[in-house]
């Protein structure tokens, strides 16, 4: 029970924290254009291309250098605590949010907000009123499904985070632990509530894409 908690809570907070960042840089990246903007769509890329494990090394290291110390020492311990969590599980789906939020805003005509614009609508009017709403489904998807991703992450969080029972015990790392100590019966039990988890995500962004399927047709 406190692995299922620990991994909620921690993947509810890198969710929220991850959709204030990704809302703004998905429509920023869908609409605009703007000097770097090839390399934050190359950047945006390497959560996918590299492996979670070389993340959380990457942060890890990070927070042995100066900047990282001072880091750790006056502002927050991130290493073998929950934050540490958070931050390795913020780290591995803000890539992938922003890139589906960014898909959405997409498939969605500019035209809609120009005309909004000539009755009379400022930028964030019609960003609030006309692109966000019909983007609505497209982000509650994106936000259900990078949930579920950070749920289920382990390789950043068992090297930023570490192992430590009843503290940093997510669910994915509660199944490796009892692996460790051969608890198969544990592990299965486990591994079964991971797999429900995905499996009803699965099926709510299915429904919500159908719904939005629904309504565009």
């Amino acid at each position: 029970m406190f692995s299922i908690k620990l991994s909620i809570t921690a993947a509810f907070i890198a969710v929220m924290l991850s959709f204030i960042i990704a809302l703004p840089a998905a429509y920023a990246l869908s609409r605009y254009e703007f000097a770097g903007k090839k390399f934050i769509d190359l950047i945006l890329e390497l959560p996918m291309i590299v492996s979670p494990a070389a993340l959380g090394a990457i942060l890890l290291i990070f927070f042995y250098n100066n900047m990282g110390t001072w880091i750790q020492e006056h502002v927050q311990q991130f290493v073998f605590t929950f934050y540490g969590i958070i931050l390795a599980q913020f780290t591995t789906i803000l890539g992938v949010t922003i890139r589906m939020i960014k898909s959405g805003f997409d498939e969605i005509s500019p035209r809609y907000e120009n005309t909004a614009r000539t009755l009379g609508a400022n930028s964030f009017q019609a960003f609030r009123t006309v692109s966000l709403p019909l983007c609505s489904k497209s982000i509650l998807a994106t936000l259900i499904f990078a949930w579920a991703k950070a749920v289920g992450e382990f390789g950043a969080t068992i090297t930023v985070a570490g192992t430590m029972a009843m503290r940093t015990e997510t669910l994915p790392v509660a199944i490796y632990m009892r692996l460790s100590v051969a608890d198969i019966d544990g592990a299965v039990v486990l591994i079964t509530i991971l797999l429900s988890i995905g499996l009803l995500v699965l099926f709510i962004v299915r429904q919500v894409i159908g719904g939005k399927s629904s309504v565009s047709n």
